[in-house]
């Protein structure tokens, strides 16, 4: 079962502004990976569903993360059908990211009061994904979509819209203020942030730095959210 509410989850990815996108086959590299997030301020991570038996280090991701990592709000991406969504949510999915904009995902996550990130591409999908209860929307890959002039574009008939771009955002602090500043709700990112050297190992001091000087700059911007029952109106 889900420890936040989905307005929980929302408000946590707005404050914080970094999603970090992250897979790995190894359970105890997934975890030392989770615990540099966290030391360095994130508190929204995303596990994506990529390989086999994904569930199972997601699960073990759960347990870990519910006694040292309190605060931490886990999430699931790359779910594109509504029975893989059920058994994420099952085993303690905070919320529920896609690259599509399927419907029957939404039902199954509304049913639950979890968070639905759907991937929309058009400002007719993300109509639709908010009609049917999506909260944030996700644009994906975000450049290749359109980038900031789509966000900007969206914003104008539709300032309520929160948009999470992934892919292509680089993990340095100039880029990431720039996203926010253009109203993005946060951002994902992933592979840029977690690059490996030749033997494959992650350099989790290099991570754990580079997250510290986004979360800082972040915190720098004195972003403002004021919840109007359950709406969300994004200031700054």
């Amino acid at each position: 079962m889900a420890n936040f509410s989905r307005i929980e989850v929302v408000t946590k990815m707005y404050e914080t502004g970094i999603v970090p996108v992250f897979y790995h086959p190894d359970p105890a590299i997934c975890i030392s990976i989770l615990k540099v997030c966290y030391h360095a301020g994130i508190r929204v991570f995303e596990f994506t569903n990529r390989g086999d038996f994904a569930h199972k280090t997601f699960e073990e991701l759960v347990r870990f993360a519910a006694i040292e990592l309190p605060e931490m709000v886990l999430g699931i991406g790359s779910i594109v059908d509504p029975a893989t969504a059920a058994l994420y949510l099952q085993l303690g999915a905070n919320f529920i990211v896609s690259p599509i904009m399927n419907p029957e995902v939404a039902k199954v996550c509304n049913r639950r009061k979890v968070a639905w990130v759907p991937g929309c591409g058009t400002l007719t999908e993300i109509s639709e994904a908010e009609s049917i209860g999506a909260e944030v929307v996700k644009i994906f890959p975000a450049e290749q979509v359109g980038g900031l002039k789509f966000i900007k574009a969206v914003k104008g008939p539709c300032p309520w819209s929160s948009i999470m771009p992934t892919g292509g955002v680089e993990p340095n602090k100039e880029v990431v203020t720039h996203w926010l500043n253009k109203g993005a709700h946060c951002v994902g990112i992933g592979s840029s942030l977690f690059s490996q050297d030749n033997e494959g190992d992650f350099n989790l001091i290099q991570i754990e730095n580079q997250l510290m000087a986004l979360t800082e700059a972040v915190t720098a911007m004195n972003r403002t959210l004021i919840r109007h029952s359950n709406r969300s109106v994004v200031i700054g």
